[in-house]
């Protein structure tokens, strides 16, 4: 009897590895696709170019990601499928096995560990806010004022937390698109909009009237960005590390880099020293 219940638990342990192995990683191989998430109003990181066709950092570096994959598994025609998310869905899409990747400007926090996997840090940004011309350069100046933010960000968590500190009470106007925003900055609507200092400088070195709307010199935190994919998925987590790690090893994501933010663009110190620090050795 201990012979037999001994070699059911050894059968059961290799099930369980098994097991493991038959999760994302072998549906990709299986299906020759990896479906990734992206929002299609998230400049510069992810977004629906004039062409109509996914665009952006984490859009680039996802197929990037996607390359490298291929030839981990020897598989030369392993592709992408882009599939729209938003933000408020975005985390249900990848539980709910919609999506294989989290392709997106999504800052890795403990509550979010909580529910998805996240991949090695794939940029580090910060919350600040535009504002017009003649608008307040200071957070203690938007008393009494309105304030825009994407709701359901956590540059919304962060604003409100940041007006709490300070005891400054002004009204949070929540948008569900980045451009509506920046609309009602224009439109002076709202006297500040909050996001992520990146998308906002691009946002603004691409508007129409980029000479009357400015970036702050304030920063309410910092965020590290990374790839996100369903709980518990060590195999297809430890690939796109894998693939992460070749691509900062080889200068790919310098490549990238310029691709989006202009060819005469580099990393900043903090960039390169983050892309230096998280790749992994073999």
């Amino acid at each position: 009897m201990k012979r037999f219940l001994g070699g059911l638990a050894l059968t059961m342990g290799f099930l369980a590895a098994g097991g493991a192995w038959a999760g994302t990683l072998d549906d990709v191989a299986k299906n020759g696709v990896i479906r990734g998430g992206f929002r299609e109003n998230a400049p510069p990181f992810a977004y629906k170019g004039p062409n109509g066709q996914p665009a952006g950092f984490m859009v680039q570096l996802c197929e990037a990601v996607a390359s490298d994959i291929a030839r981990q598994l020897k598989l030369p025609s392993l592709k992408v499928e882009f599939v729209p998310v938003t933000t408020e869905n975005r985390l249900d899409m990848i539980k709910q096995g919609k999506i294989d990747l989290l392709c997106d400007s999504l800052t890795e926090t403990l509550d979010r560990r909580a529910v998805v996997d996240f991949s090695i840090t794939t940029f580090v940004d910060g919350t600040s806010f535009a504002i017009r011309n003649d608008g307040p350069r200071d957070l203690q100046e938007l008393a009494g004022k309105k304030v825009g933010a994407v709701a359901g960000t956590l540059t919304e968590t962060e604003l409100r937390k940041a007006l709490a500190s300070i005891h400054v009470n002004a009204t949070i106007v929540p948008f569900t698109e980045f451009s509506a925003g920046m609309t009602a900055l224009e439109k002076g609507e709202i006297s500040a909009y909050f996001a992520g200092g990146a998308m906002l400088t691009a946002m603004i070195k691409d508007h129409k009237d980029a000479a009357r709307i400015l970036l702050a010199n304030t920063y309410l935190s910092l965020e590290p960005f990374a790839l996100a994919m369903k709980l518990g998925e060590g195999p297809f987590r430890l690939a796109v590390d894998r693939a992460l790690s070749h691509i900062y090893r080889s200068g790919q994501i310098a490549t990238i880099f310029g691709d989006v933010f202009g060819k005469n663009a580099r990393p900043t110190q903090q960039l390169q020293t983050l892309y230096m620090i998280a790749t992994l050795p073999e």
